[in-house]
């Protein structure tokens, strides 16, 4: 602790100025606000900073608490730095839970907060307000509500601890497996005296490697397979995971498979090496299967590979927070995981000559037969009468042209959408984790932390439905952040209307025609409700304006203005 030239008391020093100190010491850029009565503390505070050029994290004022929890998840996502988010009491904190819950599965750090009352009036001080005592607490305090859906959940129950327990959340938050941390900081601690002691600053973690007396043994058993293959979910989360990955597998020749668990871009689809996103084929035919941040690979869990040996490379394969998780591993490589792949790549030396030509040439017949599939599914759509789906995909991929970021909150057209962007490069593609609503506002955070790049929204309208729109476009106009939205509109809860459909093929519903919970013809035209933001609108519904609408929004967001365009499409 060292002594700060902060005033206590009258002179300006407080809970809330503990609070900003500690997220400087957290080295946070960025505090993402949804407003709540508790925050008065910490707004004088950085009012405090801005007013006499003190440091202070960049404040974001946000109407919604999905947003909030959303953009820091987005910005997260790129930065892989704890941020601060702040909420209302426990009913803010529950109406952010489901983003907080997809941060969590995402793997981003981030400490919430948000607050309660301790005295409810009837302690010295200054009055908390009535509200609290009617209306705002919850019985065990807000942390235990956030406790199921947060890496770690406490309370910061003294102003004396308050700054050293914000950082600690952020460590915690850091560390893997990353992810967000709650810190419940009651109004009366926000309100008191601060002595000036500050939270030392904190640095990143440190790593964790695999010892060659692990790695050595891999290695041989990746020598000795005849048919090996990469099954990855998120090798690309990892800082330097990407540039690894494809380093290990050129060095030993080995196909990568990224399923359709897959929620961010792992390696490049357009290389020889990527082997789809179908594991089944593997599932009988592989002799060696090396799971790269693998978190639920196999589904149905009990669907366990024929012969293959299975190595675990991953920094904590067990997932704490996964209720059932089954790997079947024979080895784990613990560790990180970008070093381990490097670590393995350098011992690709006396290699079967004969197995590794057999296993390239069967690849280069897989790659080949993908990419043709793919360019006929491409063809195919274009000469569709109405607008397909596929031909959305493969048109943001041409304008992009390996420029963009694409982050998909799409369901039922997730597959397309992955198959057809053909994303090549480190941090291109991210799948919105948890909770359909969030899509908006990660895309945000993604443009926060990559304003140079274009960042692209791909999602569908049952999605788009979900997602706090109007807060999101404020927070988009607010903050100069212009996205790409671009509706796959097949007016359906499609993913619903499957499932009804599988599970009672000769059903009631089957027999008259009446699939409730799927039909969204009733909504409004989606992109009319940016219009009022002055943002770019398009609706398309024919093949031939489906190119130049996208040429047309992309340019209005080079040119700093978001742009909706909602795509009727054919399925």
């Amino acid at each position: 602790m060292t002594d700060s030239n902060n005033r206590p008391g009258a002179d300006g020093g407080d809970g809330g100025d503990a609070f900003v100190s500690a997220f400087n010491a957290v080295g946070a850029d960025y505090i993402f606000c949804s407003s709540g009565s508790e925050w008065a503390p910490v707004w004088e505070s950085l009012a405090r900073r801005h007013r006499d050029g003190e440091p202070a994290p960049e404040y974001l004022d946000l109407t919604h608490e999905t947003v909030a929890v959303g953009m820091a998840t987005g910005y997260g996502l790129v930065e892989r730095r704890p941020q601060g988010v702040l909420l209302h009491a426990a009913p803010g904190l529950l109406q952010g839970s489901m983003a907080v819950h997809g941060a969590l599965l995402a793997g981003v750090p981030m400490v919430v907060t948000s607050s309660e009352s301790t005295t409810y009036g009837d302690g010295p001080g200054q009055d908390p307000g009535g509200q609290w005592y009617r209306n705002l607490s919850i019985v065990g305090g807000p942390h235990q509500v956030a406790q199921p859906f947060t890496k770690w959940s406490n309370e910061a129950a003294s102003i004396h601890t308050l700054p050293t327990m914000i950082t600690r959340a952020a460590e915690l938050a850091w560390r893997a497996p990353a992810g967000p941390a709650y810190l419940n900081v009651p109004l009366e601690i926000l309100l008191e005296e601060w002595d000036g002691r500050e939270a030392k600053p904190i640095v990143p973690p440190g790593s964790m490697h695999s010892s060659p007396e692990e790695v050595d043994p891999v290695a041989q058993m990746i020598r000795e397979a005849k048919n090996p293959v990469v099954v990855t979910e998120t090798a690309g989360r990892e800082a330097g995971g990407f540039e690894a990955l494809v380093a290990f597998a050129e060095a030993w020749d080995i196909p990568v498979v990224e399923p359709d668990s897959a929620v961010c871009g792992n390696f490049p689809r357009t290389h020889p090496l990527h082997a789809g996103s179908d594991i089944g084929p593997w599932m009988d035919e592989a002799d060696l299967i090396l799971l790269v941040n693998c978190r639920a690979p196999f589904y149905p869990p009990s669907r366990r590979p024929s012969k293959a040996k299975i190595v675990v490379i991953d920094q904590v394969p067990q997932r704490p927070h996964i209720v059932y998780q089954v790997l079947f591993a024979d080895v784990y490589l613990e560790g990180n995981v970008a070093n381990t792949l490097r670590q393995l790549a350098k011992r690709a030396k006396d290699l079967d000559e004969s197995s590794v030509a057999a296993r390239r040439a069967a690849q280069e017949e897989r790659h080949a037969a993908e990419q043709s599939a793919i360019a006929a599914a491409e063809a195919k759509a274009a000469q569709s009468e109405g607008v397909d789906p596929v031909l959305v995909a493969a048109t943001l991929r041409k304008l992009l042209a390996g420029s963009g970021v694409v982050v998909d909150e799409t369901i039922t057209h997730s597959r397309v959408v992955k198959r057809h962007l053909q994303t090549t490069d480190p941090d291109s593609y991210f799948y919105v984790q948890g909770g359909l609503g969030q899509g908006i506002a990660v895309a945000l955070g993604v443009k926060l932390a990559a304003r140079e790049r274009p960042v692209v929204l791909t999602i569908g309208d049952g999605a788009f439905t979900y997602n706090p729109v109007i807060p999101s476009y404020d927070a988009a106009k607010a903050y100069d952040l212009p996205v790409l939205i671009v509706v796959f509109n097949n007016r359906v809860y499609k993913s619903m209307n499957l499932n009804h459909r599988r599970f009672y093929p000769e059903g009631a519903a089957a027999e008259t025609g009446e699939w409730l919970g799927t039909d969204l013809h009733r909504l409004p035209r989606l992109a009319a409700f940016a219009e009022p933001f002055g943002m770019h609108t398009e609706t398309v519904d024919a093949t031939d304006a489906l190119a130049p609408a996208l040429e047309r929004a992309l340019k209005a967001v080079s040119e700093g203005t978001t742009a909706v365009v909602d795509v009727l499409v054919t399925r």
